[in-house]
């Protein structure tokens, strides 16, 4: 009588585990998040999750097989992509 329960396999991963499983820094996730570049998230109560299919699926837009390939997407930088530009503080 043996029964060992079986292990419970995360489909949803918060920002920091997300952000390692990217390779990215959990605050370059964030930015991503705010700018609207980044994965597809859900916002659960008052946490924010990723699929991990999610994940995969953004990270898909950025393959490349050789430098001269442009691929099936752009997985843009973590920054504004309207062209606003902060007023400078003097």
């Amino acid at each position: 009588m043996d029964a060992r329960p079986t292990p419970v396999i995360a489909r949803f991963l918060r920002t920091p585990d997300a952000a390692v499983y990217l390779g990215l820094s959990a605050r370059t996730l964030e930015k991503h998040r705010c700018y609207g570049t980044g994965p597809v998230y859900r916002k659960l109560g008052g946490r924010i999750v990723y699929s991990i299919a999610d994940l995969d699926t953004w990270a898909e837009l950025g393959l490349r097989r050789s430098t001269s390939d442009p691929g099936k997407g752009i997985v843009h930088p973590a920054k504004r992509l309207d062209g606003y530009t902060p007023p400078v503080r003097r």
